[in-house]
């Protein structure tokens, strides 16, 4: 069974739990935008009231200097203009010139330079109000401005002012929101930074940086959203951003032997936008073993809970890159040899905060023809005694972790059907054999089940109707678009759970097992079931199955599924 299979073209299952799939303002990124925010507010006071910084002695400095540029701006009301703009950045570049002149001649001797490095701190604090005027970030680009921020950020020495302030320029500048305000201006800069390979340089220097020095590890967190919001601006940039070093450095991040802390977790969450989507980056992450750091990250938590909400979140986003990544077929190879199975096995054993999530990658790992070696492995290792407890009941504690009901027997129902679909010989004959187990139990929760999501549907579908009715009173078309829209909310109402359902139904029917037949018919006529509309449910199931890859795969597919209803 395919989960992309049930939607057309690029719809995907609404329970498929991947939040990286969107980036949804999670609690960390909520607060780091607050953060951004009142500090970006702060400057703007400082530019009109006289510039409050942290240092003494960088307060001292600039107390007593004031460039024309900022009397210009600050003190005279002159309203900041593209004029005013130019003539700053202009003031910028010979700063930065003047300063990179006199580094080169003087190497030995910071005290003969240092006054052209707090020169060059004054503009480039004065050119955060640039970041209010997107629609002139043109001009940064024209005067060659960006080339030579850049070129700060390559800097041999990441002590010096202008390196932090950098950072913290480009952050801003490239707020999500300020983008946002003007397309084309956000495009010009994108295009540019991107040319000067700002990924590469970024990375750089996060290598160098220490982050056992506060100011230093606020760097990297700095750097790192520069990169989220330039992703998120430009979701295309993934692949290059990932090939310049930004996933092995990643990577190395994650798995460092050092105490959780917010840049762990910011770490977790660019890993997780880096894959979503995105074959190149998930190929890339499984050449550079990263399979097995995700797994070894997520061991911690089989049998102990995440201690605050943010190693929660840090946790969730490991287990959506790895679910990303199992999309990849040859990660599922290194899934399997890296004994993800057995972890996630364990997890659902150990009934810890991690067992949700364990569920679902599970889902990912076995769904499709690729997860048929997944699907054997999970029999050998005693998985089915795991699995089915889960589907006779929905734990509590699941409901307690906002686990809604539906999306755990989704992922319970598709890992069943998966193994349905990819058993053979020994193993399959050990999954009908649970069905039979009790008086047949598992046949009458899986009815049970059948007729829950069939009433949800049939409501569903009713409310539809309604609105079609509706649109078609008012004059409107009902086009392809509004159909898919429609088909999507059908899924979300239930109607993907019960394909799974009528699936599973269909195959032990099938299995030449007669007591797990009658079972089934049996429990129809009691309960007023039509075999007619569990063939319809599965037709249409067909004509929408598909893995958006092959169509040789969907006609054989649609073949075998159509074949199993002549013998229902």
């Amino acid at each position: 069974m395919v989960r992309k299979a049930l939607l057309k073209n690029s719809q995907a299952s609404s329970t498929d739990g991947m939040r990286s799939m969107s980036f949804q303002d999670t609690p960390a990124r909520s607060i780091r935008k607050a953060c951004s925010q009142k500090c970006f507010r702060e400057r703007l006071t400082v530019m009109r009231g006289g510039r409050l910084v942290a240092d003494p002695l960088r307060m001292q400095a600039m107390s007593n200097r004031c460039s024309d540029v900022q009397k210009a701006l600050c003190f005279q009301g002159e309203p900041v203009d593209e004029s005013s703009v130019k003539k700053m950045i202009l003031t910028f570049e010979k700063r930065s010139y003047k300063n990179q002149e006199l580094r080169i001649k003087f190497p030995d001797t910071p005290g003969r330079f240092m006054e052209t490095e707090l020169d060059l701190n004054d503009i480039i604090q004065e050119m955060h109000v640039i970041a209010t005027m997107p629609d002139l970030y043109h001009l940064l680009v024209e005067l060659n401005a960006v080339h030579s921020l850049l070129g700060l950020l390559s800097h041999e020495n990441t002590d010096i002012l202008s390196f932090k302030d950098v950072v913290d320029l480009l952050q801003e500048l490239t707020d999500i929101d300020t983008l946002h305000e003007s397309e084309e201006g956000a495009e010009v800069l994108i295009d540019s930074l991107l040319e000067g390979q700002v990924v590469a340089l970024l990375v750089q220097n996060m290598e160098r940086l220490d982050e056992q020095v506060k100011e230093e590890a606020d760097g990297v967190y700095n750097t790192l959203a520069i990169i989220e919001n330039m992703a998120e601006f430009r979701p295309g940039l993934c692949t290059e951003a990932a090939q310049q070093g930004l996933m092995q450095w990643l990577l190395k991040r994650i798995k460092a032997k050092i105490p959780f802390d917010a840049n762990k977790l910011y770490c977790s969450e660019i890993l997780a936008i880096l894959l979503q989507n995105n074959d190149s980056t998930r190929e890339l992450l499984g050449e550079l073993d990263g399979i097995d750091v995700l797994l070894q990250q997520l061991s911690v938590f089989k049998r102990h809970n995440p201690a605050t909400a943010e190693e929660q979140e840090m946790m969730e986003n490991l287990f959506d890159a790895l679910c990303s990544c199992l999309m990849l077929a040859a990660n599922r190879d290194r899934f399997l040899r890296g004994e993800g199975l057995q972890l996630m096995n364990l997890m659902l054993r150990e009934k810890k905060m991690s067992r949700t999530s364990a569920l679902k990658v599970l889902d990912h790992g076995m769904i499709g023809p690729e997860g048929s070696d997944d699907c054997h492995k999970f029999v050998d290792i005693l998985g089915l005694r795991t699995i089915f407890p889960l589907f006779m009941k929905t734990p509590k504690k699941m409901r307690k972790a906002g686990t809604v009901d539906k999306e755990h027997e989704e992922h319970v129902c598709s890992i069943i059907a998966s193994c349905l679909r990819n058993l053979k010989a020994q193993q399959r004959t050990r999954l009908l054999s649970k069905f039979t187990e009790n008086d047949c139990e598992k046949v009458d929760r899986l009815m049970e089940l059948h007729f829950k999501y069939l009433e949800a549907v049939q409501l569903a579908d009713k409310r539809i109707e309604g609105e079609k009715h509706d649109m078609v009173k008012r004059g409107e078309i009902l086009d392809d678009v509004m159909e898919d829209e429609f088909y999507l909310r059908r899924l979300d109402a239930g109607l993907f759970v019960l394909q799974l359902l009528c699936y599973i139904m269909v195959e032990i029917s099938n299995s030449g097992i007669s007591q797990l037949q009658q079972r089934v018919h049996q429990i129809l006529n009691l309960r007023g079931g039509s075999v007619k509309v569990v063939r319809h449910i599965m037709r249409e199931y067909a004509e929408n199955i598909g893995d958006g890859k092959s169509e040789e795969f969907k006609e054989s597919e649609q073949k075998r599924i159509m074949d199993l209803l002549e013998n229902f």
